[in-house]
């Protein structure tokens, strides 16, 4: 499928799928979009200590990098994993301009080293941060009480509604310890009664910029 680098509003980078007319991110802003769902509905419920984290949907590795940068304010040690289907090209990674566009150019060898190391392979990018990118098929997650935390950033239902069935949140409601917590920028009903019908306890919180609402799940 044809592939093309667009700028979002917010001026941040993402990938444009023409046939299936679906972004990686928010056309509205890729940044503002992962700050948003991620680190103020999810990240910021666990101050000051260590989280486990599983990330559907690594893709451009955006939301791993904010998490690292966010992380390092906040007082928290993270174990990231991240699991990707289709891992994104070398090209296509230069052309995200996040390390830019969040001031970060500090840390841009941090970025590069997020999409340059092994699948499969955990790696320490610093003190209080470790990085897993898992090479695999959502539906092989298989994981058991293992993640606080889950960024479900999928494809959107309306081109790749295989992804948001009950099925597949299911393996999310196993893969998280008691009192876990998944965020995602979906707001469908559909998508609530998949994740009510595993067990979560869901809440409609406010979307961000161009979205109205967004979906946060609790395991019971």
């Amino acid at each position: 499928m044809k592939r093309e680098i667009i700028q979002t509003l917010d001026g941040s980078t993402t990938i444009h799928i023409a046939e299936w007319d679906e972004c990686y991110h928010s056309k509205h802003g890729a940044i503002q979009e992962a700050q948003h769902v991620f680190i103020k509905n999810g990240l910021s419920l666990f101050p000051d200590r260590n989280v486990s984290i599983l990330e559907i949907g690594f893709g451009t590795g955006l939301n791993a990098f904010i998490t690292f940068l966010e992380s390092k304010k906040r007082n928290q040690s993270i174990d990231y994993v991240g699991v990707e289907a289709y891992p994104i090209s070398a090209e296509e990674i230069v052309s995200m301009n996040y390390v830019e566009e969040l001031k970060a150019v500090e840390q841009n060898s941090i970025f590069d080293i997020m999409h340059q190391s092994n699948w499969e392979e955990k790696i320490i990018l610093d003190d209080d941060f470790t990085l897993t990118k898992r090479k695999q098929f959502f539906e092989e997650i298989n994981d058991e009480n293992k993640f606080d935390l889950i960024y479900f950033d999928a494809f959107g239902y309306r081109v790749q509604p295989e992804l948001w069935s009950t099925a597949i949140f299911e393996k999310m409601y196993k893969a998280l310890k008691p009192n876990g917590v998944l965020v995602t920028y979906a707001a469908r009903g559909v998508v609530k009664r998949s994740m009510i019908e595993v067990g979560f306890t869901v809440e409609k919180l406010a979307g961000p910029p161009g979205k109205r609402e967004m979906f946060r799940a609790t395991k019971n």
